[in-house]
């Protein structure tokens, strides 16, 4: 008998999606006679029951398109409103799973997804994964897809701001998203020939970046390009955010001091990391330069994904339907060189991949002159 699989995306929407939906559904379809059903909206909608039949009417003409025909949220099976209050509907995803009788759910996104589909695999569905994030931190992957596409954008932000600052005479600070990592930052930072990089895997000193920026007025440089990305923290600040880490791993056995703590560290990153408009006015006291901040936000998750990422979404979306069809589940498709490879979940879940301070692009930032911050 044929399969029936089903297909949700989830977490941020990212360039790729759609050509990923596509590379299953159409390899499922065609190749191995699979019935292939989409849920709406990420785990709320298979816990509403709102889905489509995709078919290859329906996947026709998707592959350049941003976004994602199926729609996304990041609700989490375990942790979902209903009705106004917080509840867990993994049950009813359970059963909503045998009612429609799917042989395996594919679920597309970031690390919170993940995580979210690892948790369904443990209350017994078949499940596989595929890692999509504009931030590039999914732990066991090469690279996802979508970060290509983004990073193109921001690099392309970067080249139209040189203008401005070299006229203007000005410091301009680009903030650059990554969550928690710095791909985004680096990558464009490096391709956008930008004078300073700041990203959360090297905190810097406002110092020394200052004194960076000076260095190039004296030389006869009226202006700096800071590529900044959002999750970028000061050292100070990363010292104290270790203070309170340690505070709340010593208070594992009160529970109450350890929610405290907990509450204290949330309130503090909050105010820490990624203010943006506050660096960019201590850069303006420390050098007597005038400075702008232009923060690209969403316009880097939109649009029609690059040649690279549709290649790379419907590679991983073809593989992954060979794999159902060869009933492996409970896996993550990551990309491995040109090759794909069946990364069991348990490995990927609770890990990211962050930038590593030996990496290629460090070495290169530094060896054009680059200031890290540090």
């Amino acid at each position: 008998m044929s399969k029936h699989i089903g297909i949700l995306t989830a977490g941020g929407d990212s360039p790729g999606l759609n050509a990923a939906i596509r590379g299953i559904g159409k390899t499922a379809l065609g190749i191995y006679n699979m019935q292939v059903t989409g849920f709406m909206d990420g785990y709320r909608g298979i816990m509403e029951n709102r889905s489509i039949r995709l078919s290859s009417e329906n996947l026709s003409g998707i592959l350049t398109l941003g976004g994602t025909i199926l729609g996304t949220s990041r609700e989490k099976p375990h942790k979902m409103q209903v009705g106004g209050k917080m509840m867990d509907m993994t049950d009813v995803i359970v059963e909503n799973y045998h009612k429609h009788h799917l042989d395996a759910l594919i679920c597309i996104g970031g690390g919170g997804t993940q995580k979210n589909a690892y948790h369904l695999m443990k209350h017994g569905l078949n499940v596989v994964t595929l890692p999509k994030t504009i931030d590039n931190d999914v732990f066991g992957t090469d690279v996802t897809f979508g970060f290509d596409t983004a990073l193109s954008i921001a690099v392309e932000a970067i080249d139209r701001l040189h203008s401005t600052a070299h006229s203007h005479h000005r410091i301009i600070i680009v903030e650059i998203m990554g969550h928690n990592t710095g791909w985004l930052a680096l990558g464009a930072g490096v391709s956008g020939g930008a004078d300073v990089i700041l990203i959360p895997e090297i905190p810097y000193d406002i110092e020394v970046v200052a004194e960076s920026i000076l260095k190039r007025e004296r030389a006869g440089k009226h202006f700096s390009i800071v590529a900044v990305s959002e999750g970028a923290i000061s050292k100070e600040s990363a010292q104290k955010i270790d203070i309170l880490d340690k505070r709340k791993a010593k208070a594992a056995d009160e529970k109450e001091k350890q929610k405290s703590i907990q509450k204290e560290l949330k309130e503090y990153k909050k105010r820490v990391i990624g203010d943006t408009m506050q660096l960019a006015k201590e850069l303006e006291q420390l050098t007597l330069v005038e400075s702008r901040v232009t923060i690209l936000g969403h316009l880097q998750r939109g649009g029609i994904p690059s040649a690279y990422d549709r290649l790379l979404a419907t590679r991983l979306g073809t593989a992954c339907a060979e794999y159902l069809q060869n009933e492996k589940y409970g896996i993550m498709i990551a990309v491995r060189g040109e090759g794909v490879e069946a990364v069991p979940l348990d490995q990927v879940v609770g890990k990211r991949k962050s930038v590593p301070l030996d990496h290629p692009w460090i070495d290169c930032a530094r060896r054009v002159g680059t200031c890290m911050g540090d």
